[in-house]
């Protein structure tokens, strides 16, 4: 912790004192925003190192026994290991910071958790996301999910098991970057996966650059592959594989913004049901503007047919709180309530803001809103609005156990990320919450320091009891 830090906490420690109809049959159609706060108390903290890497499967290719050769901004590749320095610019632009970590690296990173399957054992599945951030800088970049313990006691994170998607079938229609062997390892490159859901013996994948549905086996073996159907078209984003860049300027004919796709999927308890969540709201070619509910962006949540294999029709919309948020993760509680990650684009603690000009050695633009919501699914019909129930705020968690390892201040633990993106329900009383770090970017916890992959558990009784 630097001086600046160890002053602050001085500081305030002197001063602290379902059936197929019945899972989402329809949706509230009042006002959103309407909601209350619910106490949250940290029961326990994990962590894995920013800086740890595994090495890839013996029958990869010889290219990606070293990763990050394309972050550059300028976009070039760069092969002498560590050239590229990692600096944090998501929400400081003006003033970047170093992260202490830099590219290339050898081997694969276990990076960016973002999202969570919490299983009866205590254990969890967990998905890392397509690496670095875009197609352009991750061809290098292997897919990955994990099975992972969580230590409580001993604040660690335990792989049990490292799974690497692949495509030896072609499901995929389109060009990968590993096309020429024979296992076809998927990169960052060809998808984007954000969410995670199991069902059977099935695992199932959220996309974000089509966006689209992916099915794989339990060893990561492709076996479907569904583009996405709203209002019953196929919509796309720039990334979908069958956007090419036009001729003429502003001939774009998509309606997901880039990096909006699924970011989070909830499934119904019966596993009939998936319902894939956008990050952002779509584009209304009528209004020439982003579908709003009462002058807020709202974010559709479709329903897949997992028997069928195909979308139903039917939406529903969630409200932002604020224009221009994002979500982070979606999962169903039981057959009718739900969570969802509400986040803003910031990152770092208020109290290390710069209170002036953007610099280096602070906070430029620090996190002020981070929540996990309980919605409301059950109601009216389709397209109608998601009632919101209540939320906890990841910035003012208790902590009067001292549970954290990292994090907490006169005993109050925030996560304050710019990418919080796994909930998932535990038990009746507790939570669990994860962020993806964005590797060689991230660097909320601390300046000059990139963040862990960090999960915690939660007690929030109130909450989850709330009606």
């Amino acid at each position: 912790m630097n001086v600046r830090m160890n002053a602050f906490v001085h500081r305030l420690s002197r001063t602290a004192a379902i059936g197929a109809a019945a899972v989402l049959p329809a949706l509230w159609t009042g006002s959103a925003l309407a909601q209350q706060q619910f106490p949250a108390t940290l029961v326990g903290q994990a962590i894995l190192p920013a800086a740890t890497y595994l090495k890839p499967p013996a029958d990869a290719p010889a290219s990606m026994t070293v990763s990050g050769r394309f972050t550059h901004a300028d976009g070039r590749r760069r092969d002498q290991l560590g050239s590229i320095e990692g600096i944090s610019f998501l929400s400081d632009a003006k003033a970047p910071r170093p992260t202490g970590i830099n590219s290339p690296f050898t081997g694969q990173a276990v990076q960016g958790f973002s999202g969570i399957k919490w299983q009866k054992d205590g254990t969890a599945w967990v998905t890392g996301d397509n690496g670095f951030g875009t197609r352009a800088n991750s061809p290098d970049a292997m897919l990955m999910f994990y099975h992972v313990r969580f230590d409580w006691k001993t604040h660690q994170i335990v792989i049990l098991r490292t799974v690497f998607l692949h495509d030896p079938d072609n499901v995929l229609p389109f060009n990968v970057v590993n096309s020429a062997t024979k296992t076809r390892y998927l990169t960052g490159a060809d998808l984007d996966i954000e969410s995670i859901q199991i069902i059977g013996d099935n695992f199932w994948f959220g996309d974000e650059l089509g966006p689209y549905l992916i099915r794989t086996d339990r060893n990561g073996k492709v076996t479907g592959f569904f583009e996405t159907m709203i209002d019953g078209r196929v919509v796309r984003s720039p990334d979908h594989f069958a956007v090419t860049t036009p001729a003429v300027p502003g001939q774009f004919n998509t309606v997901v913004r880039r990096s909006r796709g699924f970011e989070g999927m909830a499934a119904s308890p019966d596993g009939r049901f998936l319902y894939p969540m956008l990050e952002g709201p779509i584009w209304n070619n009528d209004t020439k503007g982003w579908e709003m509910h009462e002058n807020r962006e709202a974010l559709r949540i479709l329903e897949f047919d997992v028997q069928k294999g195909a979308y139903t029709g039917r939406s529903w919309r969630y409200q932002l709180e604020v224009n221009g948020h994002n979500i982070g993760d979606f999962n169903m509680i039981d057959a009718n309530t739900a969570l969802v990650i509400e986040r803003d684009n910031r990152e770092g603690i208020p109290e290390l803001a710069c209170n002036g000009p953007a610099r280096p050695d602070c906070f430029n633009a620090p996190a002020q809103f981070k929540r996990v919501y309980k919605i409301d699914l059950g109601g009216t019909a389709p397209d109608g609005v998601v009632r919101k129930i209540g939320y906890i705020d990841l910035l003012n968690i208790a902590d009067p156990d001292k549970r954290a390892r990292q994090g907490t201040i006169a005993g109050r633990f925030t996560m304050p990320f710019w990418c919080i993106e796994s909930v998932d329900v535990v038990d009746a009383d507790h939570i669990i919450v994860g962020n993806d770090n964005n590797f060689l970017v991230g660097g909320g916890r601390e300046i000059g320091k990139h963040e862990d992959n960090e999960f915690v558990l939660l007690r929030v009784s109130e909450f989850l009891r709330a009606k």
